[in-house]
């Protein structure tokens, strides 16, 4: 029986989190893709800690720009960068959570990279 595409992705997203982890100096940058919208999170997992989070269900991203393109996933990517920035985090492990690095997943990452965070 052929796996689903949903399927296919968590597979490819567990062999991902086997190489990569978050730690208190270095979080893992999470991002969570779904139809309508994107998530991102950033995580220590010694600690089983989210640090910071943004999505595109905020109502201040919400109210700005559609939720389920590209500009809705720079808009959480800058806005996960800045809260990252109060809390004094600059460095983090990107994890694609399974996805391509193509489209909302690389719109994200680049607009975190522009808002100051490394990966």
């Amino acid at each position: 029986m052929k796996a689903s595409r949903k399927e296919l992705t968590r597979r490819r997203h567990a062999r991902i989190r086997r190489r990569l982890s978050g730690t208190p100096e270095k979080p893992r940058l999470s991002v969570f893709r779904s139809n309508q919208h994107i998530y991102a999170q950033i995580i220590d997992d010694t600690a089983h800690n989210t640090l910071v989070a943004a999505s595109t269900l905020e109502p201040e991203i919400k109210s700005k720009v559609a939720t389920a393109n590209q500009e809705g996933a720079q808009a959480v990517g800058q806005l996960i960068a800045q809260r990252a920035k109060e809390k004094g985090i600059d460095q983090v492990v990107f994890d694609r959570g399974g996805n391509l690095y193509h489209g909302r997943v690389a719109a994200l990452a680049d607009a975190a990279r522009e808002g100051g965070l490394s990966f």
